[in-house]
């Protein structure tokens, strides 16, 4: 008489699984650091892989639709066509490619600057966030260069790792959030290399936030007001850029 059991509880049990191929294990609360070092990661060697060594990052709304009559969203396709035609990021412009257009990979203002990019055929990035209400990539992002990210500090990280300008269009919530991260990041000295920082539409961002005042109640130096400038037009945009030292291929 046989007596001996089967071994099929143990084989058919989660704690029998590979750790790698364990999804209940590697969306568990334990492995929370790795799944951020992996979002880094994938990332890094598709940027890589790709050449890229420097980004021009541009945030905006994405409520923003095209044929506006604000302009924001023609501007900032219009920007993205003169920054990948001008900056580096073409093929044969410079080994390894520079200043190519990074968005958020969204609709709006997103989908306008990586549109521009299409527009003068060259790459462009789209970092996007998964959210409650789920956000789907825009058609001009690069397929390869087009991520998906869970966590927001890890995303943020990516746009300012190779960032070499800022250009900000008017946005929510969101945008003020990034804006104000990467600008504190060049106040206190985190980011130490240079960062050109141009804020698009004068009248909108000298009615949504009084900057002076902030220097004027004693909250920041006077001399913080000169990380950023203001731009009206897409050449405006970019040679704001270029005086503040954007480097060029």
């Amino acid at each position: 008489m046989n007596d001996i059991p089967s071994n099929k509880p143990q084989m058919d049990n989660p704690a029998f699984r590979l750790a790698a191929l364990d999804q209940d294990f590697v969306l568990g609360d334990s492995t929370r650091g790795i799944r951020f070092q992996l979002e880094y990661m994938k990332a890094e060697e598709s940027l890589r892989a790709k050449n890229i060594e420097s980004t021009v990052v541009v945030f905006g709304s994405a409520r923003v639709k095209p044929g506006g009559a604000n302009g924001w969203y023609d501007g900032a396709r219009g920007f993205g066509k003169i920054c990948s035609e001008r900056g580096g990021a073409l093929d044969g412009h410079s080994s390894p490619r520079i200043n190519v257009i990074a968005t958020g990979g969204g609709p709006g203002i997103m989908e306008a600057a990586n549109r521009g990019a299409y527009d003068a055929g060259a790459p462009s990035i789209g970092y996007n966030i998964t959210l409650p209400m789920e956000q789907e990539p825009n058609p001009y992002s690069t397929p390869e260069l087009t991520f998906r990210f869970h966590y927001f500090a890890m995303r943020k990280m990516h746009f300012a790792m190779r960032a070499s300008a800022l250009v900000v269009f008017p946005g929510g919530f969101g945008t003020m959030d990034e804006l104000f991260e990467l600008l504190t990041l060049r106040q206190t000295g985190k980011m130490t290399k240079p960062l050109p920082v141009v804020l698009f539409d004068s009248k909108f961002w000298n009615t949504a936030v009084n900057f002076s005042h902030f220097a004027d109640a004693g909250l920041i130096n006077r001399k913080d007001l000169d990380l950023f400038t203001f731009a009206d037009t897409p050449d405006a945009a970019w040679a704001a850029l270029v005086e503040r030292g954007l480097k060029l291929p």
